[in-house]
């Protein structure tokens, strides 16, 4: 982590690149704005993770401003970590132009640190068709989990997504179960 982080938006920036297991490519701060170019070797492509800094409300001037900065910077995605809200043209336009809002609720801190929270991780599609044909199952068959869980939120897993959930236990040592990401 780096030790010259100012604001919470920033350290939540910080959590997700680690989270996700995204490279940090680079930082760079402008006026009530950090970016922070990123890789994402899942998906094989670069993309901006924008912390807009003290707005209580954001809207749409403030999202022009990043899709500004995305156009120049040639990036087709984008993450937006904010602590004010999103208006409602807002979240329209984003899912228009692949941008992920995070939700003012994104912890500032690795979740997954704590005692009571089981480790999550998304499988690739070649376990997910495995682990369909093994237990001779459809997706929608299999135990749900809502998009909105804030362990889903953190690690970034998108409905139709199957997620690996491996908790620790003093009987069984380890006790892995899969859930259906729906929205």
């Amino acid at each position: 982590m780096s030790a010259n982080i100012e604001t919470i938006e920033e350290r939540k920036a910080e959590v997700l690149i680690k989270l996700r297991k995204y490279k940090l490519l680079s930082k760079e701060k402008s006026e009530g704005a950090v970016g922070y170019i990123i890789d994402i070797p899942q998906d094989k492509e670069k993309a901006l993770i924008w912390c807009i800094l003290g707005e209580a409300t954001v809207g749409i001037a403030a999202m022009n401003t990043l899709y500004k900065v995305m156009k120049e910077k040639e990036l087709d995605r984008a993450i937006v970590v904010t602590e004010g809200r999103y208006t409602h043209a807002v979240k329209l336009g984003a899912k228009k132009k692949q941008v992920e809002l995070l939700p003012k609720s994104f912890p500032v801190f690795d979740i997954f640190e704590h005692a009571l929270v089981p480790f999550h991780e998304i499988l690739s599609e070649k376990e997910k068709n495995q682990l369909l044909a093994q237990f001779k199952v459809k997706p929608y068959q299999m135990p749900q989990i809502k998009s909105g869980d804030p362990a889903v939120k953190v690690i970034g897993a998108k409905p139709g997504d199957i997620l690996k959930i491996t908790r620790k236990s003093s009987t069984a040592g380890e006790h892995i179960t899969y859930r259906y990401v729906v929205e």
